[in-house]
């Protein structure tokens, strides 16, 4: 005799489990006196690391930039030029503003070696005056004034019978301060006009390398928005701004902090942004960059070169990049051979 089955309690079955689960699972669900103390620690934490990272981004920002506060090259004393090989060169601190003291070497042309040798500040200050064309070196993050590449600047400027003066930004070597891109700026401005206000109608040019081409674009329109002109600005590895390099992917900035972009914008900090000052400037402008610069992407030379002459005289804009199979990378161009001559038929353009 067959065993009769019932179908129906089969999905009677299922179905009953299946509450049953949900039962189960809507228990677990339920908040618990545990679940509740983590949501409101999960919560206090979110709470400490907003205000936390509100205090360390304007800190973590400059630092990220301009890569400050470690002196190199070590043990470099910074009020003894003549160890560097600069021994007609004098050190000195300027106050841009108070509480603000930055150190600054000053190079003679090198005509006037023997003469400078055991000369005080006043006589290198007057000699200023002599007629020479002054070129303000405004380098770029990290490091000090003693940095190899910024010693062969100013050696490679005396050698052409120019003034040297490099400046080492508040916050950075020997220069007291924090830096922000408004500080450099003061800084860069406050020695140029304590130039002018010595060199009488000598030619004056600004140089700016990597982070200090923005500073350079920015001090120009800061002199335009005064009604003076500089009378040339030199770029070297430049960039367009901050933001945009920082989201380049080939940029030393977004390789070291891919979120720099992104902290950046919350700090609101930092932006220097030359392709907007070049659309301004009125200076003649002369371009080098290294073809295998792996800091500052060389397409934002180029970027920059063509903004500037499409505002301006393009004779009053020149570029030159140099081969990447000479190794210079981002620091090296002043060790080409034709560099010097470069710079000279720049300097006799204006």
């Amino acid at each position: 005799m067959r065993k009769r089955v019932d179908k129906a309690s089969t999905p009677a079955t299922a179905s009953h489990l299946q509450g049953a689960a949900r039962e189960v699972t809507e228990e677990k669900l339920l908040p618990s006196p545990w679940r509740r103390w983590l949501k409101r620690g999960l919560l206090a934490c979110c709470a400490i690391f907003t205000i936390e990272i509100q205090y360390m981004l304007p800190d973590l920002t400059p630092r990220v930039v301009y890569s400050y506060g470690i002196r190199l090259p070590f043990f470099a004393d910074l009020t003894q030029p003549a160890e560097l090989s600069l021994n007609h060169t004098v050190n000195m601190y300027l106050t841009p503003e108070e509480g603000v003291s930055v150190g600054v070497w000053h190079t003679v042309p090198e005509s006037q070696w023997k003469e400078a040798q055991g000369k005080d500040l006043a006589w290198y200050q007057n000699s200023l005056g002599n007629g020479s064309p002054v070129v303000i070196y405004l380098h770029g993050n990290g490091g000090t004034r003693a940095a190899t590449h910024r010693v062969g600047v100013a050696n490679l400027l005396s050698a052409l019978g120019y003034h040297a003066l490099v400046l080492d930004y508040r916050g950075f070597a020997d220069s007291s301060g924090r830096p922000t891109e408004a500080g450099l700026t003061t800084d860069a401005l406050y020695l140029y006009q304590w130039v002018k206000a010595h060199c009488g109608d000598s030619l004056v040019v600004i140089w700016g390398q990597s982070i200090g081409t923005g500073v350079a674009t920015n001090t120009a329109v800061k002199l335009l928005e005064q009604g003076k002109v500089v009378d040339g600005v030199i770029l070297e590895a430049a960039f367009t701004n901050t933001q945009e390099e920082a989201a380049d992917p080939m940029s030393w900035l977004f390789k070291k902090v891919p979120s720099f972009g992104f902290l950046n914008t919350i700090a609101d900090n930092s932006v220097f942004p030359s392709d907007d000052n070049l659309r301004k400037m009125r200076s003649s402008i002369l371009f080098l960059y290294s073809e295998d610069d792996t800091i500052v992407p060389t397409r934002m030379s180029q970027q920059l070169y063509q903004i500037a002459q499409s505002v301006q005289n393009p004779d009053r804009v020149k570029m030159v990049s140099f081969s990447g199979s000479h190794g210079y990378k981002h620091n090296g161009l002043y060790k080409d051979p034709q560099t010097p001559g470069i710079v000279k038929m720049f300097m006799q353009s204006l």
